[in-house]
């Protein structure tokens, strides 16, 4: 089966490019990028923090059935430009991945479809490459699998309202 996400990771370069479609209105698909109670849905964790604004942060955080920390991840955010833009620092803690640069385009393609653009920046084509062996490419195409999901529900419960 074909992922909708798409990786362009070219040999020896340190960073990669992923799009992806979605039958989403733009406005909505931003804001699963800057609402916590979205984020937590379709990343299926917990938001400890999001400040979603030029110089905000944030700190999100993975638990076992036991409650210990399974996972736990952390930012700042240097642009936030609503509806079109975000560049924002991602670092996992506890891993030897280091804190990677990624640039969150949106573009609109129509009035009920838009574009995501990710363009990710490690510190190192070695380190780039260490991920790319984890199953990154399909963890990646079912959280956006998720986020389709969760928002034409959304969507669809607005409408609704609306009528």
């Amino acid at each position: 089966m074909e992922l909708k996400t798409k990786i362009d990771a070219k040999d020896g370069q340190q960073d990669l490019v992923i799009t992806r479609e979605f039958d989403l209105p733009l406005e909505l698909l931003f804001k699963a990028f800057t609402e916590p109670e979205i984020v937590e849905q379709w990343m299926g964790t917990k938001v400890l923090k999001l400040e979603s604004k030029k110089h905000g942060g944030y700190q999100i955080e993975t638990s076992d059935a036991k409650g210990n920390v399974a996972f736990r991840a952390n930012g700042v955010i240097h642009e936030l430009v609503p509806n079109q833009k975000i560049i924002r620092t991602f670092e996992m803690e506890n891993t030897p991945f280091g804190v990677q640069l990624e640039v969150y385009e949106f573009e609109q393609l129509t009035d009920e479809t838009c574009k995501l653009s990710m363009h990710v920046i490690y510190e190192s084509a070695a380190q780039r490459d260490q991920v790319l062996k984890l199953p990154f490419a399909q963890g990646l195409n079912m959280a956006h699998n998720r986020i389709q999901e969760i928002l034409t529900a959304l969507n669809n419960q607005k409408w609704k309202r609306k009528n």
